[in-house]
């Protein structure tokens, strides 16, 4: 099935989510995108409540002494990019806030695989839980067959591979969402090339749900969802397994990413270790890559539906030290720990319709510079 006929579906499934009073905003905040000024500057980071309430903290561009005039040309671009939504968080707090067209703050949208950072976080969950161990081959946890290839190759394959896309499954088939057991067959062995194979990492879902013996989204509910406020639901669609939320839900988990793991003092997870590795480069072959998270500031990368490496940072103009999830359709929830700030973009493909990052990234975050740098 080709992408725009798939995600359309996605969006017309969208409106089976369940939905929270959390994502309202006020009514300056829907009308201007700018929310009212909190001053002084705080110091500390501030954590929305975790209630069914459309409560959170705001702060101003004036306050933080960021460039108000700058912002028209940032809203011009977006809007004439197809975007849905669009979150500035700062300290936890909303900087920015803006919806398009006739998307509400309190509709839901598919992150595509941006979501692929919700799936990574809940693996750590799982292995500091005892559940599993990410390496210990898949099989433990699919049992034997899970593949179309031989014993002995298939436990070659494990946890960690899935997580940093290194299986050496074969991604010259047909479909590479596919995760039917003909599907998956062997190209190289495992940890010697990278390359962006979705069958592969959609059946970490199948690993979570048999490791701790819960249904996947029950058990996503109970340790991320619900302890910081979130709304959504993973939907199976073909064979993807795709999340649906608000924007806020989306930056929500930004500021659980931008306080490794921890929500206002209780821990999400707390196995830094593993947080770290997340979010560092996971291998040698794609340096921009970590367990399903986009890195910046490498020295060089590997995009989706390519075998070629390129020279640079994958977006040149964002801080070196940012974390991203990156879905179809530009998807984007961008965290930058130096700044303290997670940016949200939901909407439908600004260009070409591709699998993760794009030269969207790049074009936007020139313009966020615009406004942020003081």
């Amino acid at each position: 099935m080709k992408f725009s006929q798939y995600f359309s579906l996605i969006a017309l499934l969208s409106v089976f989510v369940s939905c929270s009073s959390d994502s309202e905003p006020s009514t300056e905040t829907e009308k201007s995108g700018t929310p009212p000024a909190v001053t002084p500057v705080p110091t500390e980071t501030y954590f929305p409540p975790i209630s069914r309430t459309n409560e959170w903290e705001t702060l101003s561009m004036e306050t933080l002494g960021w460039n108000e005039n700058e912002v028209s040309n940032l809203y011009f671009f977006l809007e004439n990019n197809n975007t849905d939504a669009f979150i500035i968080i700062k300290d936890g707090r909303i900087v920015i806030e803006k919806y398009f067209g006739d998307f509400k703050s309190d509709d839901n949208h598919a992150w595509n695989s941006a979501g692929k950072n919700l799936t990574a976080m809940l693996t750590g969950i799982a292995q500091e839980e005892g559940f599993l161990n990410i390496l210990e081959p898949t099989s433990t946890y699919l049992g034997e067959g899970w593949t179309n290839m031989p014993l002995n190759q298939e436990q070659n394959i494990t946890i960690k591979n899935q997580l940093t896309m290194t299986t050496g499954l074969d991604y010259t088939v047909e479909d590479i969402f596919c995760t039917d057991p003909e599907c998956l067959n062997f190209l190289n062995d495992p940890n010697t090339f990278w390359y962006y194979h979705n069958g592969p990492y959609t059946l970490l879902d199948d690993v979570i749900a048999n490791a701790t013996e819960r249904d996947f989204n029950a058990y996503f509910s109970e340790k991320i969802k619900e302890p910081i406020g979130m709304q959504g639901l993973f939907l199976k669609i073909g064979y993807n397994n795709v999340f649906f939320s608000t924007a806020r839900s989306m930056a929500r988990f930004g500021i659980l990413n931008l306080n490794q793991g921890n929500w206002d003092g209780t821990s999400i997870l707390s196995d830094q270790e593993y947080f770290n590795a997340m979010t560092n480069s996971s291998q040698n072959h794609n340096l921009a890559y970590g367990y399903l998270y986009w890195l910046n500031g490498k020295s060089s990368f590997r995009q989706p539906s390519s075998e070629d490496e390129f020279p640079g940072s994958l977006i040149p103009n964002a801080p070196d030290d940012l974390i991203a999830g990156l879905g179809l359709n530009d998807q984007k929830l961008y965290m930058v720990p130096s700044l303290d700030i997670a940016i949200v973009r939901m909407g439908g493909a600004s260009n070409e319709e591709l699998l993760g990052p794009s030269s969207f990234d790049n074009e936007l975050w020139e313009l966020i510079n615009a406004v942020i740098e003081n």
